[in-house]
């Protein structure tokens, strides 16, 4: 047997969980030995549940992500030591019509995430911080106010009933106040925990990028600074995906990732058209070369996004300049020193030289 046969492992031997979570319970399926569960979605049950994985020697627990319904498992399995990978509906879902199972009840869908763990091999997430939870929480609530007040601000355009209008002003007035309220909790959130502090006063640093931009990203795109940039850029859903088949060659096009940062992202790039930034630059020159306009916006949009993401890996501001005897000093000799550090790349420079 060669040495490549010895390092492989049979993964049908690991043990893995898979749990559907529902509002009050949770059905679980531990695989290979095809124990099936039912215990209630509270701590005292989770933390029989976590016994019960421990004496089966489970590696792996897959669930579902569902809201706020199984956080409190994530968190507890996670704590107990086993490796928790919360993973999107949608590919489960697509996971179990591959394996002929197009039947759905809570039963199956446990012993098809057992199924999804055992053979795709999801990577292990760590649950959110308190912090970034609260900071979440709190944005998913001003977004929801900012949708509610553009929704009723067309119904005044549309009525010409006195009463009704009334009524909507006083909605969107008490809407308005709700957002201050809730943008000025933000702030106070991000303000009392250092690190993310420190993360939004980099991301307010890069050129177009305000406060709730980075409120949003800090929020919704918590990878940032721990991934590489074409991760960065997947989860943003702003990295062009080939759609290529044969003999065709199709064009690339985003999709997936997080809509909420990638709306932000493209209010950003916007903004950057006509400014004489890096960004409006790449978006200017893009355009000239003949891309299509909405093209270079998403170019923007992905450049936006890395910096960012650069910035917070190197924990540095946008307009903060490595001293001469920095070993990084070589790399912002060049072109990327303007790309990254704005208006104060040419004093770097002439400091560097």
């Amino acid at each position: 047997m060669s040495r490549m046969q010895e390092k492989i492992i049979d993964k049908s031997t690991i043990a893995v969980a898979g749990i559907d979570v529902g509002k009050s319970q949770l059905d679980v399926f531990i695989h290979p030995a095809n124990i099936r569960l039912k215990i209630s979605n509270e701590k005292r049950a989770i933390r029989t549940l976590i016994c019960e994985l421990t004496k089966h020697d489970v590696a792996l627990v897959t669930l579902e992500a569902t809201g706020k319904y199984h956080v409190l498992a994530h968190e507890m399995i996670h704590d107990g030591g086993i490796d928790v990978a919360v993973v999107n509906p949608f590919r489960s879902r697509q996971f179990s019509d591959s394996m002929g199972k197009l039947a759905k009840t809570d039963t199956i869908d446990a012993e098809v995430l057992a199924h999804f763990a055992q053979r795709m091999q999801p990577e292990a997430s760590t649950p959110m911080s308190k912090q970034v939870k609260m900071l979440r929480d709190l944005h998913s609530a001003r977004r929801q106010v900012v949708q509610e007040i553009s929704d009723l601000k067309r119904k005044l355009h549309t009525t010409d009933n006195r009463f009704i209008a009334r009524q909507i002003k006083s909605r969107i007035a008490m809407g308005e106040r709700h957002k201050v309220s809730l943008e000025s909790e933000i702030h106070t959130g991000i303000s009392s925990c250092p690190e993310l502090l420190e993360k939004f006063n980099i991301l307010i640093s890069i050129p177009n990028v305000g406060k709730i931009t980075a409120a949003t990203m800090l929020a919704d795109l918590s990878e940032l600074g721990q991934a590489n940039a074409k991760e960065i850029a997947a989860l943003a859903g702003v990295a062009p995906m080939n759609w290529d088949s044969g003999a065709k060659h199709g064009k690339r096009m985003i999709r997936g990732g997080r809509q909420s940062v990638r709306n932000a992202l493209y209010m950003c790039a916007v903004s950057s058209i006509k400014r004489n930034d890096p960004f409006g630059k790449t978006y200017r020159n893009l355009v000239k070369r003949g891309k299509n306009p909405k093209v270079a916006l998403t170019a923007v949009m992905r450049k936006i996004v890395i910096v960012a993401n650069t910035l917070i890996t190197q924990r540095r501001t946008w307009k903060e300049v490595p001293p001469p005897s920095s070993p990084l000093a070589y790399f912002y000799s060049g072109r990327a020193s303007l790309e990254l550090c704005g208006d104060s790349a040419q004093h770097g420079l002439k400091k560097i030289a």
